[in-house]
């Protein structure tokens, strides 16, 4: 276990350099910061005493260097923008981001999972054709379409639920939060429910896949022979077996919704990483864009780690494997 944890750990080091290098040299290739932060009015001169400011005169490894350093004292520097710490802006906006995220991923769980499995157990029946025709066409609509046709029908037609915004947030520290709150949880629902569509769609096909093979398997067969109950059957042993590489693929969605709830952000304008990022790339502000794809890096690998670990805990055939 210490081994297998050791090198995963050392993996994510060179994971997280590979995407902060990437992103570093990307965004290079933007725009001039140095036209955005300036008016008209700024001389050459001033343009270019600012230029050797903020070192960008510098040799690339020698930026890159310097940008990772700090990184990895936790100073992530300062947005060219607003000239506000980049961590004191993050840290605004992982709240709004991580209930999104959270949220979205437990509707698609709460709700594509029973309907996996009602779909593998009765295969032919009319309900099951109507959930396959309604995941089909919510796998193929864009998020963006998916977004706003709820904010027409609930926002504008009904009048039922905001449309824009977070509604009222409650402070715990640092941590801004609108669960606790009536209206934080209507703004919450149509963009949770935005971002969970697509979601809910991959886990239920992943589900009722999962359970289809697992059913067809000798166990099962010589279970069902030996008359043990259906509902043991079907809901202890199929099921936990199905849930196995399910739980892979949980662990990537969560770290795909926090990634790609850009477009659902920007949709509702939920105040999250993702709106952050639109502005930054408006304004071609190359430091909150960097700092912002290595945390998104740092996530995904943090939800892999974790995985990982609850797959070697709950499969003992990799408890095995990594043993030996």
């Amino acid at each position: 276990m210490a081994y297998f944890i050791l090198k995963r750990l050392i993996q994510s080091v060179f994971v997280m350099l590979a995407v902060a290098f990437l992103a570093f040299a990307l965004f290079r290739f933007v725009g001039d910061p140095i036209s955005q932060m300036t008016g008209v009015e700024t001389t050459i001169a001033d343009q270019e005493r600012l230029r050797e400011e903020l070192g960008l005169n510098d040799p690339f490894l020698v930026q890159f260097a310097r940008f990772s350093g700090k990184m990895l004292v936790g100073d992530f520097g300062f947005s060219y923008r607003t000239r506000q710490p980049i961590g004191e802006m993050l840290l605004s906006r992982i709240p709004a981001t991580l209930e999104l995220g959270t949220v979205a991923l437990l509707i698609s769980l709460l709700v594509g999972i029973p309907a996996g499995v009602y779909t593998a157990l009765r295969p032919r029946g009319a309900v099951t054709q109507a959930i396959l025709i309604s995941t089909l066409v919510g796998v193929s609509i864009p998020t963006f379409v998916i977004g706003i046709f709820l904010i027409f029908l609930f926002g504008v037609q009904l009048g039922w639920l905001p449309t824009f915004g977070r509604g009222g947030t409650v402070q715990f520290g640092w941590w801004r939060s609108s669960l606790f709150t009536v209206d934080g949880w209507r703004a919450l629902v149509l963009p949770a429910l935005t971002l969970g569509v697509y979601q809910l769609t991959l886990t239920m096909r992943l589900v009722r896949a999962e359970m289809m093979e697992v059913m067809r398997t000798d166990f099962i067969r010589f279970a069902t022979a030996r008359g043990l109950p259906m509902r043991a059957l079907h809901y202890r042993h199929a099921l936990g077996n199905t849930m196995i590489p399910v739980i892979t693929i949980i662990g990537l969605q969560f770290g795909g919704v926090i990634a790609f709830s850009i477009v659902t952000e920007s949709v509702f304008q939920w105040p999250g990483m993702g709106l952050l990022f639109l502005e930054s790339i408006r304004f071609v502000d190359i430091p909150v864009m960097g700092v912002y794809l290595v945390v998104i890096a740092f996530f995904f690998v943090l939800i892999n780690l974790v995985v990982d670990l609850l797959y070697l805990a709950i499969d003992p055939r990799l408890r095995v494997k990594e043993a030996a």
